[in-house]
């Protein structure tokens, strides 16, 4: 079984008790608005990290979207996307990528969903409070047969 963080959203701060959920993972995934090269650096120290851009990561040395192999899947990483109705991008990569898995931010609300084969999956928000929403990150369990997900409130 293959342990996977995954966070998004943090916006520059680096919540302490991140380490202790993600002490024994095996990767990292961000789903984008890093807010600081800092924090990936951060995580860094816990496990490799794969790390897209998000709308408020302007200057930040990241790419877009990144698809990684992770427990013999494909996880797309992408900081917008509507699992209702993926369009451009993200409906080309679906497409041509075929992802097991594609990890999301933005909303700063959990979504774990399987939609035509494919879990939809965004961790909520690990950066300072706001707008009134419960802060969270996730551990994903990743074995031949399933995916589990484990959120744990910040």
């Amino acid at each position: 079984m293959m342990k996977i963080g995954v966070i998004s959203d943090t916006h520059g701060y680096f919540d302490p008790k991140i380490a202790t959920y993600f002490s024994d993972v095996e990767h990292i995934i961000h789903g984008g608005d890093i807010g600081r090269p800092e924090i990936i650096v951060q995580l860094e120290q816990l496990a490799p990290v794969t790390a897209v851009l998000g709308n408020n990561d302007a200057g930040l040395d990241f790419r877009e979207t990144e698809m990684i192999r992770l427990a013999d899947r494909n996880f797309l990483v992408h900081h917008i996307v509507d699992p209702r109705e993926p369009t451009g991008t993200i409906h080309r990569r679906i497409r041509n990528d075929k992802p097991d898995v594609i990890v999301f931010g933005h909303t700063h609300k959990i979504h774990n969903e399987v939609r035509e084969g494919i879990l939809f999956f965004n961790p909520g928000y690990a950066g300072k409070p706001r707008f009134n929403l419960p802060r969270s990150i996730a551990v994903l369990y990743c074995d031949p047969g399933d995916i589990r997900a484990e959120f744990h409130c910040l």
